[in-house]
């Protein structure tokens, strides 16, 4: 389960990037609390216009910055990102402390937040199999998501203690400090140890990684499927604090959802992280048991019941996207994964605007169990459109020698071919590598000697 940490390179990105994701999710707790309580009288359009400014760029930078991911030093990309966070959320808590924090101040903060994290999250995501290998590359990326729900277990509670004793500008300062952390271990990585980088080509473009998508059947597959959960799945405020109202509770009993869903989220990481190779199927079955969970969820009769089946929801839908985000890094070509990663967290996170107005509008006039029900059948959907995928490419079949059994096709090595670099295998489910391996044999050809 966590054989990733026995690599030194690795132990020092897990640990700092836990004491930095603390420090993100209190800043973030902190930071709704500001604009709801402190710049405004409680106006959540505000809060809406803050989110809006925050997570706009990275879809609309989406070819960029993956490009930049792909281009440049990726520790260096880091760093750089780390650092301007790092002023950003000094400024914040120096402003607040001295009382001269206004709305139209946090809304270009949230704005310069939202244009360092586009370029941040591409190249952060990327490293890992930098750091790792694709062999440890899965159980790398699923110890990642357990530190990130570790610390959405920890940092709201902190921040929610922080504020009230020593005020919300002190958590900002406090965030500050924890990206030295990730600065940290970047400075003290290994050089020999990491992986080989293959370079792009000066042929390489911007739209390459849509291209490249484009020519990969079942990336295709994956971000429909994962749209899905961006869009209707991933709104658990929604859910969970509607619930908590119709069961009759207040904002302590949608703090104890939020943590119910932490855990299962943690425990569906580290079942991931005990697995070797990512494949699509774990996807489609972290899908299917998010939308089961949540139809059950939908007609459960009392309030720890549902906080019960929320645990199954988080673990789910975890189970999910770490599978997703592994499979994305490890089948993916070297020269093009920083602008497949951009693309696939842009289709994830995008996802997310489009379906929370539609799930709120059901929640407000069917009520919050008619909005969980559009969560279970996104996961419903998810799986079918999957499975259908698997049966017409026809990897599954029925086993010879067992009634009622099924097996799908073993996997083959494919090497593809990338510009001045050695051959790679690829998993017999990336479909459509033929003309993938054409184009990048033509690069290499172009390519120089010393492309690596």
């Amino acid at each position: 389960m966590f054989r990733s940490l026995r690599l030194h390179n690795y132990r020092a990105w897990f640990f700092g990037a836990l004491i930095s994701f603390i420090g993100q999710w209190m800043q973030s707790t902190a930071q709704s609390w500001v604009v709801l309580t402190e710049l405004t009288d409680g106006d959540a359009a505000a809060m809406g216009v803050t989110m809006a400014l925050q997570f706009a760029p990275p879809l609309v930078l989406v070819g960029v910055t993956g490009w930049v991911a792909d281009r440049f030093d990726r520790r260096a990309i880091v760093a750089i990102t780390q650092s301007a966070l790092l002023v950003s959320a000094t400024a914040i808590g120096i402003l607040l402390l001295t009382g001269v924090m206004t709305l139209s101040l946090m809304y270009v903060f949230a704005l310069v937040l939202g244009l360092v994290q586009a370029f941040d999250t591409p190249a952060r995501q990327a490293i890992v199999t930098d750091i790792v290998g694709r062999e440890h590359a899965q159980n790398a990326v699923a110890l990642n998501s357990a530190s990130f729900n570790m610390a959405r277990l920890i940092g709201p509670a902190a921040a929610g203690v922080l504020i009230v004793t020593i005020g919300s500008g002190w958590v900002f300062l406090i965030n500050a400090a924890t990206y030295i952390a990730m600065l940290v271990a970047i400075a003290v990585m290994r050089q020999a140890e990491l992986q080989p980088r293959v370079r792009m080509t000066r042929a390489s473009r911007l739209a390459d990684g849509f291209r490249y998508v484009g020519r990969r059947p079942d990336l295709i597959v994956l971000f429909v499927v994962m749209f899905l959960i961006g869009a209707f799945g991933m709104n658990f405020p929604i859910y969970a604090s509607t619930m908590a109202l119709e069961f009759g509770h207040d904002a302590d009993g949608f703090g104890v959802l939020t943590s119910m869903f932490a855990i299962g989220a943690l425990v569906g990481a580290l079942v991931i992280a005990r697995r070797g190779q990512a494949r699509l199927r774990i996807v489609a079955a972290g899908c299917l048991l998010f939308g089961a969970a949540s139809l059950v969820s939908a007609f459960m009769p009392a309030y720890w019941a549902y906080a019960a089946v929320i645990v199954v929801i988080g673990l789910g839908l975890v189970m999910a996207l770490s599978t997703a985000n592994a499979y994305v890094q490890t089948t993916t070509e070297p020269t093009v994964r920083g602008r497949v990663l951009a693309l696939y967290l842009a289709v994830l996170m995008g996802g997310t605007p489009v379906g929370a107005p539609i799930v709120g509008w059901v929640a407000e006039h069917w009520g919050p169990r008619a909005a969980i029900g559009v969560a279970a059948a996104a996961g419903i959907v998810g799986f079918a459109i999957a499975l259908t995928w698997y049966l017409a490419s026809g990897r599954v079949s029925r086993a010879e020698g067992r009634r009622f059994a099924v097996e799908v096709a073993p996997t083959r090595p494919v090497e593809v071919v990338t510009a001045g670099a050695e051959p790679e295998e690829f998993s017999d489910e990336v479909a459509g590598s033929s003309p993938i391996r054409e184009e990048f044999e033509e690069d290499a050809r172009r390519a120089s000697p010393d492309a690596r």
